[in-house]
């Protein structure tokens, strides 16, 4: 499993993706490789081609929660340049260029503050951050027993 943590910590909330992967990262849990990055590029498709799950994991503007959990399927935007990848993109490539679509979720945290050039999450996003790595952490739980499961 692979998860993709990306934004820009310089611009306030939008590095809540960077704050959520580092986080995971220090946990090192088995059977889950991080990645954190400024935002998603073409070679992400193949460093997402080796995984049978991808959880991409970026900030949300206005959600209407403390954050919200889908899965995704390859798509591709009218025109691609280096700022319109999202992870629509990278599966497609990914299926394009590898002929593998791994399943992909993006895990998107609310953030409220994106405007000025500045470090540091605000605190309501703060608090998404901690619900989010909390749901998360369930869902690997219960993703491993279900596995775990379907084995026996």
């Amino acid at each position: 499993m692979l998860l993709i943590g990306y934004g820009n910590p310089g611009r306030g909330d939008d590095g809540l993706g960077p704050a959520f992967s580092e986080r995971i990262a220090e946990r090192s849990l088995q059977g889950l490789e991080v990645d954190t990055d400024y935002q998603l590029v073409a070679e992400h498709a193949l460093a997402i081609s080796g995984h049978e799950l991808v959880i991409f994991v970026d900030a949300e503007i206005e959600g209407e929660h403390a954050f919200s959990f889908k899965e995704v399927q390859p798509a591709l935007p009218q025109t691609i340049g280096s700022h319109s990848f999202v992870p629509e993109t990278v599966l497609s490539l990914c299926t394009t260029l590898f002929g593998v679509t791994p399943c992909a979720y993006v895990l998107g945290i609310s953030g409220m503050d994106f405007g000025e050039i500045k470090e540091g999450l605000s605190t309501q996003a703060s608090e998404n951050l901690v619900e989010a790595e909390a749901f998360f952490l369930n869902w690997l739980e219960h993703r491993a027993l279900e596995k775990g499961a379907a084995h026996a």
